[in-house]
């Protein structure tokens, strides 16, 4: 199982949400889980990872999710020097049992042209970083996602899931 994860903040809480599924060519997920969190901490610029890490977890924990890959709405590293970010940080999180793919929709200062990856009819790229498996093979997976734009169907499903949720 693939579990796609995104975080939506909410006064003084937030929502996260994990979209599942089996195939990388999905176009709907087999299963979603929402969990919800009273509090979280603030935002502390360089140190995202506090904030939206103990959410994924809390997430994963509360649905019993054991999934082969999480992919997160971030980097796994922020540079090219292996500085680590919230992908890696989960990635440490669950042990190095299950990797983590990064899908940002940013470059984050220092990271190389090899991370960009060009979907759909976009002119702007995808910032693909992985722990626990190669980048190319993480960089692959991704563009074989369901979805013709730059953002694959299932990512933006798990966008979508949390901020319906905190209507």
């Amino acid at each position: 199982m693939i579990v796609a994860v995104d975080v939506h903040y909410t006064e003084p809480g937030a929502i996260a949400a994990g979209v599942c599924f089996e195939d990388w060519a999905d176009a709907c997920p087999a299963h979603s889980a929402i969990s919800r969190f009273d509090a979280v901490k603030p935002y502390e610029p360089g140190a995202f990872y506090r904030r939206e890490l103990p959410c994924i977890l809390g997430l994963l924990h509360a649905h019993a999710l054991r999934p082969d890959i999480v992919i997160v709405d971030g980097h796994v590293f922020l540079d090219g020097n292996g500085r680590p970010g919230l992908g890696k940080h989960l990635f440490d999180a669950l042990e190095g049992r299950v990797p983590v793919i990064g899908v940002a929709k940013t470059a984050f200062v220092g990271i190389g042209d090899d991370h960009a990856l060009l979907r759909g009819d976009s002119a702007r790229p995808l910032y693909v970083s992985a722990a626990g498996m190669p980048l190319h093979l993480a960089k692959s997976h991704i563009e074989t996602m369901h979805g013709t734009h730059r953002l694959p169907t299932l990512l933006k499903a798990a966008d979508r899931a949390c901020r319906d949720a905190a209507r």
